[in-house]
């Protein structure tokens, strides 16, 4: 498929899968060690290794959202549309991925003020409305989960294969290995301090492509040259409905379709998935908000920057002779797997670019593969396991379930996307028809915290009917439209974008349509939704005075005694919440978890909807409905304003996710530090005593 993209031997890629892989995962069991050593989170909890302890600052959660919404496919898909639409490409990716983050910020004010206790999505479903709505939203979100497991992994592996040559089917379920590695050791916190490691190493690596190709390339070297570049390349190469098949212009009637369909599917992808809703459960309550408005505008910056770069790039260069496909343009197969960004690359670098865009993919890979393992996890232990199975159980069990949970998820995973490579299927195919398949629920399930009169009838109805008709109106569209149903046709941007708009349409209407012909009744809402969400378990730390939540607001570490031995495990059961609000509220608190102070509530839905009305009127319709509707080609001069924008978004970006996270947790850095230091000095045969350093 791609063997002149080839430029580096198989063992180049078994090298980046299992050596930094496996380097990565040794790395992130250290961290897990010195946290259960010198912190009171300790991973043999329940609630630890599947909520951190909700306890996490809004910095490390921005960094977490970014990381688990950069995709494989935010780098090469958002690349491929640029490469496809022109200019247009990576600021309607970037736009209609971030609404949705954005918007899910007021969920996650919701389910910090009526679900404080809840571990997952389906969780708080059952709370609200019953078993078989439960049952719905647990197949939802399990077939969101793996959906957007198979467009991480099958996209790396792709891109493997095609760069090195190795094994595409060695490479699915190697991937996943490494990754189940350290999220079983460590948990969700894990997965955040992944989640952040990861972030920095693809910041650097966006950066040194950006600052190669408009600064010190020879091949480009600046937004001028680019710009006459894709001058030629709109001559050589125009693109079908855009303005005189310009690049340069974001007058593209295949981006528009394209903007919508994204716009539809965003929302399976980010409302069904488990991932989001457990980074709201582990936030800090009063921070949680703010945590999800800055994550999805630093999100923004890396596939408006990064595709501005590198899937411009890709045409601007095919003519050149260090082009890997010169004097050929990369094929139709080539560009629907996502070798635009890649093939830039090694125009750029040659084999060095070809080494570090497999190392900034996998470490895309790797970051979001975790958050559904862990995610998957937690459905399988709280939603199957503990629900239908164990209801009153350990936390020690719970613990041992999640393992075996991100072992099963790992392998069905590797098997699933197997069989899609084998079928012939690519990563653009499963991103544009997600949507299709589950997109039914995306809105009914943000509807069961943002709507109160939603009734149960709706909450479970609504996601099949949106599914039959979007399935059917998708495989009608495809034959009408290309006389035949297979991959290719089925595949088709407008094609899918029939069936997304079908599936999440009719499951919206039909939720609002069904609550009035079957209203529900519940006195009182807010109970009745926290009253069946089970509560964490306390763990019980006889060596420390201080809570896992109070450390946490505190940056406190217990002294090196108090953690010779990790805490001992709990035996309590895990139980449900009492059913009335007053005792609701008293139970949660013993148990650790704050409830949300209504003030904060208002303040939050307030701040929550005044970034998303902002975002939605100036960054989705107003600048990007503007160009369009102007027909306008860019000048050279617009077109350099342009990109140097981008980048500077990317700055900001940064800033965001690898500055702040640094910041705000001097306080637990210094104590590890001081814990390492105390024992390496106990270790030389020092130990402290009356205020003084005296040798053994």
């Amino acid at each position: 498929m791609g063997s002149e993209l080839q430029v580096l031997p198989a063992g180049a890629g078994y090298g980046i899968v299992i050596g930094i892989g496996g380097i990565f995962a040794l790395f992130m069991l250290g961290l897990t060690w010195l946290q259960n050593r010198y912190t009171t989170f300790s991973t043999h909890s329940a609630e630890e290794f599947n909520t951190a302890s909700r306890s996490v600052k809004p910095g490390l959660i921005s960094a977490g959202i970014v990381s688990s919404w950069t995709w494989s496919a935010t780098l090469l898909t958002s690349s491929t549309f640029a490469y496809n639409y022109g200019v247009c490409g990576p600021m309607w990716y970037g736009a209609m991925g971030t609404l949705q983050i954005l918007m899910f910020g007021l969920i996650a004010i919701k389910i910090k003020s009526k679900a404080p206790g809840a571990h997952t999505m389906p969780e708080i479903v059952l709370a609200r409305h019953g078993k078989v709505a439960h049952v719905t939203y647990l197949y939802h979100g399990l077939a969101t989960n793996m959906l957007v497991g198979a467009c991480l992994v099958l996209g790396g592996a792709q891109v493997v294969d095609a760069l090195t040559g190795m094994n595409v089917y060695a490479a699915t379920f190697l991937i996943p290995a490494v990754v189940a590695a350290y999220v079983i050791a460590g948990g969700l916190r894990s997965t955040f301090i992944a989640d952040y490691t990861h972030t920095v190493i693809l910041f650097v690596a966006i950066l040194v492509f950006g600052f190669l190709t408009i600064t010190t390339s020879d091949l480009v070297g600046s937004p001028a040259k680019l710009y006459e570049l894709l001058q030629e390349a709109s001559e050589k190469m125009p693109i079908d409905r855009n303005v005189g098949g310009s690049y340069l212009t974001f007058r593209s009637v295949g981006g528009l379709i394209f903007a919508f369909d994204l716009f539809v599917s965003s929302f399976t992808t980010v409302w069904l998935d488990q991932a989001y809703w457990q980074r709201a459960i582990a936030s800090k309550p009063e921070t949680s908000v703010k945590a999800y408005i800055f994550g999805g505008l630093a999100w923004y910056g890396i596939p408006f920057g990064f595709a501005t770069i590198m899937g411009l790039g890709c045409a601007a260069l095919t003519g050149d002779p260090r082009f890997p496909t010169y004097p050929n343009a990369l094929t139709t197969a080539q560009v629907e797997s996502g070798l635009s960004a890649p093939a830039t690359a090694i125009a750029l670098l040659g084999k060095g670019g070809a080494v570090l865009m497999l190392i900034l993919l996998f470490m895309a890979v790797t970051s979001s593969t975790s958050a559904e393992l862990i995610a998957v996890s937690s459905l399988l232990t709280f939603d199957v396991y503990k629900t239908y199975f164990r209801p009153n159980t350990s936390s020690e069990a719970l613990v041992r379930v999640s393992h075996w949970g991100i072992v099963l998820y790992a392998i069905v995973l590797a098997v699933f996307c197997c069989i899609l490579n084998a079928a012939g299927i690519s990563l653009t195919w499963v991103l544009t028809v997600l949507g299709v398949i589950v997109g039914g629920a995306a809105l009914p399930v943000g509807m069961i915290l943002l709507w109160e009169p939603m009734s149960t009838v709706a909450a479970v109805a609504a996601p099949w009917i949106g599914f039959i008709c979007g399935i059917t109106v998708w495989f009608v569209t495809a034959y009408k439209r290309s006389g035949t149903i297979n991959v290719a046709t089925t595949g088709d941007t407008t094609n899918a974008l029939a069936g997304n708009l079908a599936s999440s349409g009719v499951g919206f209407i039909m939720a609002v349509v069904l609550t009035f012909a079957f209203p529900g009744k519940h006195a009182d809402p807010n109970a009745q939704a926290l009253a069946g969400v089970a509560v964490p378990v306390k763990e019980e730390n006889p060596s420390s005075e201080t809570g896992a939540g109070q450390a946490a607001d505190k940056d406190q570490t217990p002294s090196i005694d108090e953690k010779m031995t990790p805490p001992p495990i709990s035996s309590e059961v895990v139980s449900p919440a009492p059913a009335t609000r007053n005792e609701l509220v008293d139970y949660l608190e013993s148990h650790d978890v704050e409830p949300m102070d209504p003030v904060l509530v208002k303040r939050g839905e307030r701040i929550a909807l005044t970034a998303n009305g902002v975002f939605f009127f100036g960054a989705v319709i107003l600048v990007p409905f503007a160009l369009f509707g102007s027909s306008y080609i860019y000048s050279k001069s617009f077109f350099t304003g342009w990109v140097v924008v981008s980048f500077i978004w990317i700055w900001m970006s940064v800033l965001i996710c690898v500055v702040w996270p640094v910041v705000e947790s001097w306080g637990a850095l210094h104590g590890i530090s001081s814990g390492l230091w105390m024992d390496f000095k106990s270790l030389l045969g020092y130990r402290k005593k009356m205020g003084s350093t005296e040798t053994v």
